[in-house]
């Protein structure tokens, strides 16, 4: 901050009496947690989560933090168990049909958490809301496994023509465009919750507002400061919650992750799903116990607007950026905490993905100097020069590891001859922005919906909409994973989406920059906490010792 001239004698004589107060005030920040406040004999959770949720709908929610808290409050027909594999849920079993098309799952005895039953019709419901055009689902290619769901969701077929029904109260039979035999891992995901049809059709899409928003899982909300807090307090018509231990959670938005990591140091938060990553090294000394790691089905990656900016439509201004990133210097020296090189897209210890000469960037093996030469040699032949240089602003999220990621990546292709600028914004305006295609370049990082390869494929299919936030087209791509839908053997549907996950990266399609590590900061205090792949940790499973 600048002050104007005039100021400056007042302010130095001042200054010895700011700094004490200052450091006065600070210390008593520092000394005095400020957790809220917990009813006696109650158990209380304050949980980090990152980013202020733009919606705690379903149907269209789109980031990981909104889905940490809808998946708290709803339930699908399967859900999360502590390891993040699925488990029953609204359904207590399921069959199939010989062909895998045909399945049917039974429901148990539930209620909405205002004691109204839930049916069979509330999950053909919600199913049908989310591919219905009017609640413009950001997710709703995912339901195109769905029989009819593509049909239904670009208005060609009416709702009624999509392939699930209800054979009777508790009874919900789903039928399929192909065989799927992940579908019990797709339905924990949000876009496959039901919803509470007698208070939808009340309010419509303002029944998530508390006061309003009924909900099937182990929580229900009660508040939600916007800025400050969600809280969520134990569904007393969840029908096991005579085993749930958390009465209430508090869920704040902590994109600062160096102030919520002294918060969870003070005890004002128990758990933080975030910490700067270089910081790993050091909290194993100052906070032993609480930093948990471990590898992600997630891959970190930068998007073109290769619908507006008419240098992305080039390959090689895409080869010659992707070329430019120093993927090992990121991860080795800046981040630290055993994030590891990407040079696919697919997270290797995704399931159904081929292990043994894989997809790969064809230049992967030049050494980074050559890269740089060549990333030079690219963008002059595009046209690009001294004289006229390509200019790129970056489009992020304001947290600081990002911040330190597009810093490097700034410096990476200034150092051959791009101008470059970030932009940053709180996550829910960035991923606004990359859905409304405003930006040029966006950082982002992908967590996996489902264990398999087709959830970070899916991305780039021409058909799947607003996540394919670099607008990617090829006939040949959508040809190759729809032969993988159809291919019963998994040896040989894992080496078509391998050809396919190929052929993205020969289209220099995306930048992968690094495979992700979870980074959760968790008391000691907390039990019940299962360190799994996909990072969900679903608040039903944890507790609280006093």
């Amino acid at each position: 901050m600048k002050f104007p001239v005039a100021l400056a004698p007042a302010l130095a004589s001042a200054a010895p009496v700011l700094a004490a107060l200052g450091a006065l005030l600070l210390a008593g920040c520092d000394t005095a947690p400020q957790r809220a406040d917990c009813p006696a004999a109650k158990v209380c959770l304050e949980y980090g989560n990152n980013s202020e949720p733009q919606t705690l709908d379903p149907h269209k929610a789109n980031l990981v933090d909104e889905a940490a808290i809808i998946s708290d409050l709803m339930m699908g027909l399967t859900t999360d168990a502590p390891d993040a594999t699925p488990m029953p849920g609204g359904a207590t079993h399921w069959e199939t049909t010989p062909d895998g098309l045909v399945w049917t799952f039974h429901l148990r005895e539930a209620k909405w958490s205002d004691g109204v039953p839930v049916t069979a019709d509330d999950f053909v419901f919600g199913l049908q809301r989310a591919l219905d055009p009017k609640t413009a689902s950001i997710y709703a290619y995912l339901l195109y496994l769905l029989k009819n769901g593509q049909a239904v969701n670009e208005g060609k077929a009416p709702l009624s023509a999509l392939g699930v029904r209800a054979l009777d109260p508790r009874t919900v039979e789903i039928t399929l465009e192909h065989p799927a035999p992940y579908l019990p891992e797709m339905l924990k995901h949000q876009s496959f919750y039901p919803a509470p049809k007698h208070v939808v059709e009340k309010y419509g899409d303002d029944w998530v507002r508390p006061g309003r928003y009924v909900s099937n899982g182990p929580y229900r909300l009660v508040a939600w400061r916007l800025g400050d807090h969600i809280s969520v307090e134990k569904n007393p018509h969840f029908w096991e919650a005579d085993k749930v231990c958390l009465d209430r959670v508090n869920y704040y938005p902590t994109p600062d992750v160096v102030t919520a990591e002294r918060r969870v140091a003070r005890g004002e938060l128990d758990v933080n799903t975030r910490f700067q990553s270089n910081r790993y090294p050091r909290l194993q000394q100052t906070m032993p116990g609480y930093a948990r790691t471990g590898v992600a089905l997630a891959v970190s990656y930068l998007s073109f607007n290769t619908r507006d900016v008419a240098a992305f439509k080039d390959v090689r201004v895409r080869r010659a950026l992707s070329m430019a990133v120093d993927r090992e210097f990121i991860t080795g020296k800046l981040l630290r905490a055993g994030q590891e090189p990407a040079y696919s897209f697919v997270p290797p210890i995704t399931a159904g993905h081929v292990q043994t000469d894989g997809p790969r960037l064809k230049w992967a093996g030049m050494p980074f100097d050559q890269r740089q030469a060549e990333a030079r040699r690219l963008l002059a032949e595009a046209g690009f020069t001294t004289r006229r240089p390509l200019r790129i602003t970056i489009t992020s999220a304001n947290n600081t590891d990002t911040l330190l990621l597009m810093e490097a990546v700034q410096a990476d292709w200034r150092a051959v001859g791009v101008e470059v600028k970030l932009e940053q914004n709180e996550a829910g305006v960035a991923f606004a922005a990359y859905r409304n295609r405003a930006f040029q370049v966006g950082s982002m990082s992908w967590f996996a919906d489902f264990n398999d390869p087709t959830t970070f494929l899916g991305l780039f299919k021409s058909d799947t909409g607003a996540q394919n936030y670099g607008d990617y087209k090829n006939p040949a791509y959508d040809a190759l994973l729809l032969a993988a839908d159809n291919e019963p053997d998994l040896e040989r549907r894992a080496r078509i989406l391998a050809e396919a996950e190929q052929l993205v990266l020969d289209d220099e399609a995306t930048i992968p920059i690094f495979f992700v590590v979870n980074r959760n900061l968790v008391s000691p205090r907390v039990t019940g906490w299962v360190d799994n792949p996909p990072n969900y940790h679903r608040t039903r499973w944890l507790c609280l010792d006093r």
